[in-house]
C-alpha cells in the first residue's frame, strides 16, 4: 500500500539528483583510487570482503555483480599483489574462500577514510539536523529498495 504516490515530475528530478549524485561519488572515489595499486572493482571486492569476511568466488561474483570468471580474473590478480589468499574452508576442505590480507586491509580502511573527509565536506554545510534528517531519509530510501527487490 502506497502512503503517497511521488509526480512522475518528482521522480524524474529525483533519479537525475541520484543519478548525477551517484557519478560524483564514484568520480571522486575514483580520483582516491588513482593513489593506490587497486582498481575500482577490487575496491568494491575488497570492500565486501571486508563487510562479510571470507567469501567463495561465487559468493563474492554475485555481491560485486560480476560474472564468475571476471571474478576469478580479479581474485587471480588482487592474490599476485597479496591484496587476498585463496583458503581452503575448514569444514569442507572442497570449498576455496578468498581471505582478506592486511595490505588490502590497509588500502580500504585509507580509500573509506579519504572518502568519508571528503562526505565530511560537502555535509559541512548543512545543519546537524539536515545531516540527521538526511540519513534518516537514505536509510528508508535504501530499506524501501530492498523490499521492492525481494518482490
Amino acid at each position: 500500500m502506497l502512503i503517497n504516490e511521488p509526480s512522475a515530475d518528482e521522480i524524474n528530478k529525483m533519479e537525475k539528483r541520484l543519478r548525477y549524485i551517484s557519478g560524483v561519488i564514484k568520480q571522486n572515489g575514483r580520483r582516491i583510487l588513482n593513489n593506490y595499486p587497486i582498481t575500482p572493482p577490487q575496491f568494491v571486492a575488497l570492500q565486501w570482503l571486508l563487510e562479510e569476511g571470507d567469501l567463495t568466488i561465487g559468493e563474492l561474483s554475485n555481491k560485486i555483480s560480476l560474472a564468475f570468471s571476471t571474478t576469478t580474473d580479479l581474485v587471480d590478480r588482487m592474490e599476485k599483489t597479496e591484496l587476498v589468499k585463496r583458503v581452503r574452508d575448514e569444514k569442507d576442505r572442497r570449498v576455496v574462500r578468498i581471505h582478506l590480507l592486511e595490505k588490502g586491509k590497509v588500502i580500504i580502511h585509507e580509500v573509506i577514510a579519504k572518502r568519508q573527509v571528503y562526505l565530511g565536506e560537502v555535509l559541512a554545510a548543512f545543519s546537524d539536523s539536515d545531516v540527521t534528517k538526511l540519513n534518516q531519509l537514505l536509510d528508508l530510501l535504501h530499506e524501501q529498495m530492498k523490499r521492492v527487490n525481494e518482490k
